[in-house]
């Protein structure tokens, strides 16, 4: 079998929320597709993938180096050892041949998206869901397809005032989540204190809110909202600064004791395993949130998991960023401890397939083979589109 065709088109996925940070205006994504030469009922398997919100699409990357290497390749080494399959590892090899290490920034959102796709083709091939095929490969052999995840939201945009972000919180608790996000650093620190109060004032028994600075403070800031947000019983406190400044991290922990969480924006293992050696963080009470789609794509995150194993974490201190499919099944055969939703943003490529419900903070996967795309009819039929 093979591989016979990778193709990739750049969607927007623009809105006029914004964060500490940037606006998403001119946000984009890459929508990859793998096409195989396997046929199932009269039609190739075609494995999907994208890439999370935040980073732009990396078409450009795909054309030139990463898409030509993987068709280029003899075909008999990119499959496993039945050669009924393909082997996501080799194919991922293949990619990165004559890629210098570091420098671990767009690139890996490039392969990162390309190997959800492949992983996606590899499940449907094994006419599997892809967490089920994790547990048996890499997991415990039995997954749990009950998935934690919580709702984020709480983007400024112009005339939100606190209203509007009540509303907002509002309807993601009415919708089933128990833990709720919203962003913190593009107001002052008073308004971002009466907008967190806002918030948990609409809050029951077993709710809970989560606050993300995405990256914006310096120290001083970052230990000021520290002092601040002391006072709150909050899920996390995400990102106060620069995901690579190691040593704010570490000195921000001392200073604020509750949970924090980070490592959206950390690319490879090694930039996850510098986070854990120098960033001070608590495996008791932390969150790690590396995204497999940013980050090098489930070869790399298996690499990442390895090491929080070596280092003592349990993969169920890691819920991703992203919000998208690819995170909840890797969660469910890997024992994660959940995932990132948008509800109400990023669409279609955010959200569940049909008929799957939040209840009491939790969804439930159904059976599909593969990653599950094609229970989400709206998104299936953009990734049809591309194949056709």
């Amino acid at each position: 079998m093979k591989i016979v065709d990778i193709v990739e088109s750049t969607r927007p996925i623009q809105s006029d929320i914004r964060n500490a940070y940037i606006d998403f205006s001119k946000m984009t994504l890459s929508l990859v597709a793998v096409v195989t030469d396997v046929v199932r009922d009269g039609k190739p398997v075609i494995g999907y993938g994208f890439n999370s919100n935040g980073r732009y699409g990396q078409g450009a990357l795909m054309r030139d180096r990463f898409i030509p290497r993987v068709l280029e390749a003899d075909p008999a080494t990119l499959v496993d050892g039945t050669g009924e399959n393909l082997d996501p590892h080799k194919v991922w090899a293949r990619m990165m041949i004559n890629e210098k290490p570091g420098g671990h920034g767009e690139r890996s959102v490039a392969v990162g998206t390309i190997d959800m796709a492949v992983w996606d083709a590899v499940a449907k091939i094994a006419d599997q869901p892809l967490y089920q095929l994790l547990a048996e490969r890499y997991g415990n052999g039995t997954p749990d397809p009950r998935v934690f995840v919580y709702a984020a939201g709480g983007y400024y945009y112009p005339g939100k005032g606190l209203d509007g972000l009540r509303k907002e919180m509002e309807s993601y608790l009415a919708r089933g989540y128990s833990v709720v996000k919203m962003k913190i650093g593009g107001a002052s620190l008073a308004d971002d204190c009466e907008r967190i109060e806002s918030v948990l004032k609409i809050l029951g028994p077993g709710q809970q809110l989560a606050v993300d600075a995405n990256g914006r403070f310096d120290l001083p800031t970052a230990i000021d909202y520290g002092r601040a947000l002391s006072q709150y019983p909050l899920f996390w406190y995400e990102e106060a600064g620069d995901p690579l400044d190691y040593e704010l991290q570490a000195k921000l922990g001392e200073v604020y004791q509750g949970p924090m969480a980070t490592g959206e924006n950390l690319f490879s293992m090694q930039d996850a395993r510098n986070l854990i050696r120098h960033g001070g963080m608590h495996k008791d009470r932390d969150w790690l949130q590396f995204d497999c789609a940013l980050s090098y794509g489930l070869v790399e995150y298996l690499r990442t998991l390895d090491m929080l194993k070596d280092h003592g974490w349990s993969p169920s201190r890691c819920i991703p960023h992203g919000g998208h499919q690819m995170s909840l099944a890797i969660a469910a055969g890997l024992g994660l401890g959940g995932n990132e939703s948008y509800p109400d943003l990023f669409q279609p490529y955010g959200g569940f397939p049909d008929g799957v419900k939040v209840e009491n903070g939790y969804v439930t996967l159904p059976p599909l083979p593969g990653i599950g795309f094609e229970g989400k009819p709206d998104l299936i039929a953009e990734m049809r589109a591309l194949a056709s």
